[in-house]
Order: structure tokens, then C-alpha cells, then sequence
């Protein structure tokens, strides 16, 4: 398949339904695309929800979940595939609106989270880079990434490690 540029044709045949089926539950493609991308999102806000411990009632529990389903074990090659269709979906117009918003929104949720600002860019940079590493052919599933999961949410449980961290002076 060749990914947003295939036809409607080509999707409803992948699809096995009629072209008329889909076009019944969606007005275009562009519907088509924007329907996905809203599914996807959706999915995604699903997954941090069930990462949330409800035993965690310390700052940083949205954070941790976070983390939790960003590194959650998926195939090198589903993550590739999925990193690979969010490349491509990111390049429509109105799929960037869509997706900006729900960034801007789960960016203020973070924000609101209880943690230092320099501490969750640090932890969000490190789990989304890690979690990129299919995409340039590496592995998100090695003893080493395990450990910087590990040692994320650790960061996030423990003040004294942050407040020694000799951060520079913010501008």
C-alpha cells in the first residue's frame, strides 16, 4: 500500500470493503485520513490511561504514564511502521492542526503534573527519543533502554536527584 497516497480504490481494496461502503462512512479521503489520525490519538491518550496507577498519588503520576506507554514493548518493526505512518499523515495540512492540538493538550496536562518544567523536558525528550530508535533501524527492547525507563521514572519519584542536577541558569 502506499500509504496517504493511495487511492480510495486501493484503501477499500486493503480494506476488503467496496469503495462505496467507505465512501459511505466517509465524505473523502481527506475525512478518511483525518478519521485515522483522531483514532490513532485517541488510542494513544487510551494508552497513558491505562499506564495510570491509581495506588500513584505522588507529582508526576501522569508523567510516569507516560513513560509507561511510550516504552510499552511493541515490535521493532509495528513501531517502525507506526513511526513511518505518522511521518507521512504529518505532512497533511490538517492532520498537523489535529495533531498539534491534542499536543498542546496533553503538553498542559504534563505541565500540570507537579514536576519541575526542566525535569519532565528531560524525562518526555528522553522516553519519546527512545521510543524513535525503530525508525533509524535500532531497538527500543535493549537491557540498556530498559534501564533508562527504569531510571526515568525513578527521576520522577525523587526530588533530591533533580535538585542536585547542577541545571543552568534559565534565561
Amino acid at each position: 500500500m502506499r500509504g496517504i497516497h493511495a487511492s480510495l480504490d486501493e484503501t477499500a481494496r486493503n480494506a476488503s470493503v467496496s469503495k462505496g461502503g467507505l465512501l459511505y462512512h466517509f465524505a473523502s479521503k481527506d475525512e478518511l485520513i483525518l478519521e485515522l489520525v483522531r483514532a490513532e490519538l485517541a488510542a494513544f491518550q487510551a494508552s497513558i490511561d491505562v499506564e495510570l496507577d491509581p495506588d500513584d498519588t505522588a507529582p508526576g503520576r501522569l508523567t510516569r504514564a507516560y513513560i509507561r506507554a511510550v516504552l510499552a514493548p511493541t515490535s521493532d518493526d509495528e513501531a517502525r511502521e507506526s513511526l513511518a505512518l505518522i511521518t507521512q499523515l504529518m505532512t497533511v495540512p490538517a492532520v498537523a492542526e489535529v495533531a498539534r492540538a491534542d499536543a498542546e493538550r496533553l503538553e498542559a496536562a504534563l505541565a500540570a503534573d507537579g514536576l519541575p518544567a526542566d525535569v519532565l523536558a528531560l524525562v518526555v525528550a528522553a522516553a519519546d527519543g527512545m521510543s524513535s530508535a525503530p525508525l533509524w533501524g535500532g531497538s527500543a527492547h535493549t537491557p540498556a533502554h530498559r534501564r533508562l525507563a527504569e531510571r526515568l521514572q525513578h527521576l520522577t519519584r525523587h526530588p533530591e536527584l533533580w535538585e542536585s542536577l547542577p541545571w543552568p541558569p534559565s534565561a
